[in-house]
């Protein structure tokens, strides 16, 4: 593969491990060029007005000084710049208005929890109207309910603080493994278990759905929070399971039958009825999503990407999980970053200094806690074309309200469930996670695999052999990064660094294009 290499002269820092200093953040703020630098303050200046808000919504103060998480978001600004690490012109900007809108969205959650918390906001009427929906559910079946809220009380709690403040979990792993759970499960259930324990969730909401995702863990999770809501606070909840075999057609009717169930459990609960015209309108806007997404991975097989990395995940994360097509803001989001992506292409812009390998990132990923992917461009050359998340859902669904396609809907929902940014690999038997990975490989002109074991997650351990030989066999490089996910005490930024560095230099046998960033001082910072 020849390595491509930006002619153009780069304006601003080009050294950027000069940026970094122990016991800071950063030393200063990026150098690059005029009109960028002043783009990029301009759009962090709009991250601190979107905080001061929040800070001026309803039960704000009150939740400040009594959840432990919401100090996090002090960070806010510092986790968007971490993702623009390098980026110039219309990288850059996809950037920014991606992170952008995803920010937003986890802000309104957040208004929306303290709103309807009875600890602190207290909105009795705006919490009947809250349905508790799983962090890790596919927000499908909310879809034909256009007047009620799905409140994802953990996004705000773990997820999103963990990506401002690598630290944020630990306290609640500590707790969670104090009342006996083990040090070995995933991090991700252990935290949102130690917050129930810890009584560090708000209390909001008519009723909560759970889901049977991602896995083991995630199950052992869920019951003792649904016992916490449903006695503690009488909230009931329903418990929708999902098959794990989730590509066979035998199994479609009873994941029809779950949909079917969860959203006659919701009417009953709240009273409210389930609006086929608000349905198929969310329908619509989830199919222009797909169209999107599977335009832009056209794109970045070419020799030009041009949207990659953590925040392409993020975007997606939200996007199809969260929203599942209930917001008429995603889609105009959608065209502003298509025409960025499009201009970029034909401009033949470049990310980074110099392009030596085309890369597809696999596993159960930590790269959200700090900025890797983008490190590894700057760093290595090293290109992210695209990760394990983010090959999701591939074909759209029914978007006309017929007859016929009303029965349709249910198995759709059902599909959009099974194939939820957490499961549809690591569930459904080995073709999902193995065989179509090298599938991509070839669609995407991808040379490497960088393969996060995270060590916590039983469902990539076993197949560890056999990625190695499938790889050997298609002479693909295979890096191996292990991390332990939310618990950055196991495995440090740095670690995880060290891991891909070793690879680079004894089995590439190649050199750093920017050295300065081969170290860095940063497993301190948030």
């Amino acid at each position: 593969m020849i390595p491509l290499i930006n002619e153009k002269k780069r304006k601003g820092d080009v050294s950027l491990g000069v940026l970094y200093n122990e016991g800071k953040v950063r030393r200063r703020r990026e150098w690059r060029g005029l009109k960028d630098t002043l783009y990029d303050y301009y759009k962090w200046l709009g991250v601190w007005k979107l905080m001061i808000g929040v800070s001026l919504s309803k039960g704000f103060f009150k939740g400040l000084f009594r959840y432990r998480w919401m100090v996090n978001y002090l960070a806010v600004p510092h986790m968007v710049d971490k993702f623009t690490i390098g980026q110039r012109g219309e990288t850059l900007r996809i950037t920014r208005t991606a992170i952008g809108y995803v920010v937003k969205d986890v802000a309104v959650v957040i208004k929306q929890c303290l709103r309807g918390d009875r600890r602190s906001g207290n909105d009795q009427a705006f919490s009947d109207k809250c349905v508790l929906v799983d962090e890790n559910a596919m927000t499908s079946f909310m879809m034909g309910f256009p007047d009620l809220v799905a409140l994802q009380r953990e996004v705000p709690t773990l997820f999103s603080a963990n990506l401002i403040n690598q630290n944020s979990a630990t306290h609640y792993i500590d707790v969670a493994q104090m009342y006996g759970i083990p040090g070995d499960v995933c991090p991700m259930p252990e935290t949102e278990l130690g917050i129930s324990i810890e009584d560090d969730f708000v209390v909001a909401g008519k009723c909560a759905v759970q889901v049977n995702t991602t896995c083991d863990g995630s199950m052992m999770g869920n019951g003792p929070i649904a016992k916490r809501l449903e006695q503690d606070y009488h909230i009931p909840t329903f418990q929708m399971a999902a098959p794990i075999r989730h590509r066979n057609e035998d199994v479609q009717e009873y994941a029809a039958e779950e949909i079917k169930q969860a959203i006659s459990f919701i009417e009953e609960k709240t009273g409210a009825k389930w609006n086929w015209e608000a349905y198929f309108a969310a329908a619509k806007r989830v199919n222009m999503t797909t169209r999107n997404r599977l335009e832009w991975l056209e794109i970045n097989a070419t020799p030009y990407p041009q949207f990659v990395g953590a925040v392409f995940s993020l975007y997606n994360d939200t996007n199809y999980m969260g929203n599942c097509g209930r917001s008429a803001e995603f889609p105009l989001i959608d065209q502003k970053i298509m025409k960025l992506v499009t201009q970029g292409y034909r401009k033949k812009h470049m990310m980074a200094k110099e392009y030596r390998h085309r890369c597809l990132v696999w596993g159960v990923q930590s790269h959200y806690a700090f900025d890797m992917l983008y490190w590894m461009m700057e760093c290595w050359g090293v290109v992210p074309l695209t990760d394990m998340l983010s090959m999701v859902i591939e074909r759209e669904i029914a978007d006309e309200d017929t007859p016929e396609n009303r029965k349709q809907a249910y198995y759709d929902m059902a599909y959009l469930s099974e194939n939820m940014i957490m499961r549809n690999r690591t569930h459904g038997g080995y073709a999902v996670l193995l065989d179509e990975l090298w599938e991509y490989c070839e669609k995407m002109n991808a040379d490497m695999v960088m393969l996060w074991e995270h060590m916590a997650c039983k469902a990539l351990a076993g197949l560890h052999g056999q990625f190695e030989e499938q790889a050997r066999e298609r002479g693909i490089h295979l890096v191996w990064v292990t991390h332990d996910l939310c618990d950055p005490r196991v495995c440090s930024r740095q670690t995880i660094r060290d891991q891909f560095n070793r690879y680079m230099r004894t089995v590439m046998r190649e050199e750093p294009v920017d050295p300065s960033l081969e170290s860095l001082p940063d497993d301190h910072a948030w």
